[in-house]
């Protein structure tokens, strides 16, 4: 969830940058940096950690009077969190910051590289820069060489470029990752979205896809594909919490639209043509090791609970899952050749922690899944693999679970690679699905629409069920805590077979059962379950592809070709129902009460 500011005008420009890259603290962040022109001079400051260490670095440097600057704050996808891949990214004379996937950019890093262009970060961005350069040798017009620059790009990309050979310009960019443009008399200013500008431009325009064009003298030249385009402004709002959410009622809410983009951050890097490539670990982790444990707290715990199908049916790996609080407690039979891995969204996670400090004074190897780099887990583990979430507010776990479940997923390939233990066809099966996920966890009107009306059907009653098999009991697990943890109901999940074996004497017309009824997977074995439920007159919500005629109500899907894209599609589902029930209810749903969104005590 990187961040970008840019600004043209007379003001004191670094702060300008360093407080709109403030405001975007709460999207992420490993690093950040600014780059200026003053006169005709280019200046240039990154810092690795928080904006801290970038106000300590520029702290010496003015840059009052007119000119151009641009400023970025990164969460590595490309290449490690060092100051080398941090933005703004230089060439011989221009600098450019990105937001977005180069999807193509090994193909024109090689075509550059073979023109004697030498990279100096791993990153898929400064092939921008380089590319713009060669096309400026080329052209010698810096708008020209800027649009076959972006032509040659493929992908999604937000982008901002300044250049000494066009001082006074910012030339930018949009397809696919949101920027905007604030005005303000003469000053214009750039954004990712519209806090770090509220209360210094007075109207914003929003940019489409396909749109580009350059700032100068007071004033933007926008272009599409059919030419120059007329400027529509907007009156900017005021209320900074409000435009931190983008629109949407809560952050909960946000972040659940949020996790397609962010499983897209997730995978950046990682998923190949044929492999998965994680350069955070050495070859050596899995020397040795024939079984692997999981220890994790909550939603973590769920995305452990989904893993350990993975790693036994993928991986071909022993996988014991384990609640940390438990685990603790419990003396356990602790095996060096087990791998230990944790799960936690901050780091923080008390139980967890104590854990990993156990196996690894028995001597374990340690790896730690995480969204928050040089937290308290990840500095004890041994290795460490980021979730890339970017900041999650809502107290109610959404896109962490999320993008936590997507690793694991990878994370069980990875070990394939390394033992050769499936065929090349099954892997190409995995990796295409993968690829696919982000379209699974998108959301449309119709659906969202649906999920709200069926909400005002589920506020009463005696509790609800949500039943699954496989890999949809943890996903079961997971949508019944999101439901209790901001509505407040009573919710269970169980596992769909054992239903018989006591709950089923719950069943009445008061009793609510969210059934997961998906296509991919035992799907006649899970449809003979709820069948026993609606015989007892339970009230039945069946989320499923296949429309099932005892069901009361039931939301279709549209994924069957792969469990997990189901998995994915129906969390998303559960999530919303979740969070409509709650609305509904009148409750708060970012912080619901009770909860805190780091546990730090027993």
């Amino acid at each position: 969830m990187c961040g970008i500011v840019g600004y043209v005008g007379n003001k004191e420009k670094k702060e300008i940058i360093l407080d709109g890259l403030q405001e975007l603290e709460y999207r992420g962040y490993d690093s950040a940096g600014i780059a200026t022109i003053k006169g005709d001079k280019l200046n240039n400051f990154k810092a690795i950690g928080k904006l801290k260490n970038l106000r300590e670095k520029t702290k010496d440097f003015s840059s009052d009077g007119f000119g151009v600057s641009i400023g970025h704050t990164r969460w590595a996808t490309h290449g490690k969190p060092t100051e080398l891949n941090a933005h703004p990214h230089r060439g011989k004379y221009s600098y450019v910051v990105h937001n977005g996937i180069i999807e193509n950019y090994q193909a024109l890093k090689s075509e550059l590289q073979n023109d004697g262009i030498e990279f100096l970060s791993q990153t898929d961005t400064e092939t921008i820069v380089h590319l713009f350069e060669k096309h400026y040798a080329q052209k010698s017009d810096p708008f020209s060489a800027f649009e076959l620059t972006i032509e040659r790009l493929e992908g999604a990309y937000a982008t901002l470029l300044i250049s000494e050979v066009a001082p006074d310009t910012i030339f930018f960019a949009k397809n696919g990752s949101p920027m905007l443009i604030g005005f303000d008399g003469e000053e214009i200013y750039f954004a990712s979205s519209d806090t770090p500008i509220i209360g210094k431009a007075t109207e914003v325009c929003y940019l489409q896809d396909g749109e580009y064009g350059y700032a100068k003298d007071g004033e933007v030249i926008l272009f599409d594909a059919s030419g120059v385009k007329n400027i529509q402004k907007q009156p900017l709002a005021t209320d900074k919490a409000m435009a931190q959410k983008d629109g949407y009622r809560f952050f909960m809410e946000k972040e659940i639209y949020e996790q397609s983009s962010v499983i897209s951050d997730t995978m950046i890097g990682r998923i190949m043509d044929d492999s998965i490539v994680f350069d955070e670990l050495d070859d050596s982790l899995f020397e040795g090791i024939n079984a692997i444990k999981i220890c994790a707290c909550g939603t973590s715990y769920h995305a452990a609970l989904t893993s350990s199908y993975l790693f036994e049916r993928i991986s071909k790996m022993r996988c014991d899952i384990e609640i940390a609080s438990e685990f603790r407690y419990k003396e356990p039979l602790l095996d060096e050749k087990t791998l230990f891995i944790t799960i936690s969204q901050s780091g923080e996670t008390a139980d967890t922690l104590e854990a990993l400090k156990m196996a690894k004074r028995a001597g374990l190897k340690s790896l730690s899944i995480c969204n928050v780099d040089n937290s308290s887990i990840v500095r004890e583990s041994d290795c460490a693999i980021l979730t890339r979430a970017g900041i999650e507010k809502g107290v109610a776990s959404t896109k962490a679970f999320a993008t936590q479940t997507m690793v694991l997923w990878m994370l069980s390939l990875y070990i394939v690679d390394k033992h050769s233990i499936i065929t090349d066809e099954a892997k190409a099966i995995e990796i295409e699905a993968m690829r696919r996920t982000p379209k699974a966890l998108a959301i449309t009107e119709k659906l969202h629409g649906k999920l709200h009306r069926l909400s005002k059907r589920y506020l009463h009653g005696h509790g609800f069920f949500f039943i699954g098999r496989d890999i949809f009991y943890p996903l079961a697990l997971e949508g019944a805590l999101k439901l209790k943890e901001i509505s407040y109901l009573h919710a269970e999940g169980y596992p769909a077979g054992e239903m018989k074996h006591g709950p089923i004497a719950l069943a009445d017309s008061e009793l609510f059962t969210i059934a997961l009824m998906p296509k991919s997977m035992h799907y006649d074995k899970i449809k003979s379950n709820v069948e026993e439920l609606s015989a007892r007159d339970a009230t039945i919500l069946a989320i499923s592809p296949e429309p099932f005629e005892l069901a009361d109500d039931f939301v279709q899907t549209l994924q069957s070709s792969h469990p997990m894209l189901e998995f994915f599609e129906m969390m998303v589902v559960t999530q919303i129902l979740a969070l409509e029930i709650s609305v509904r209810l009148g409750n708060d749903v970012d912080m619901p009460r009770n909860l805190a969104k780091s546990v730090t005590v027993e």
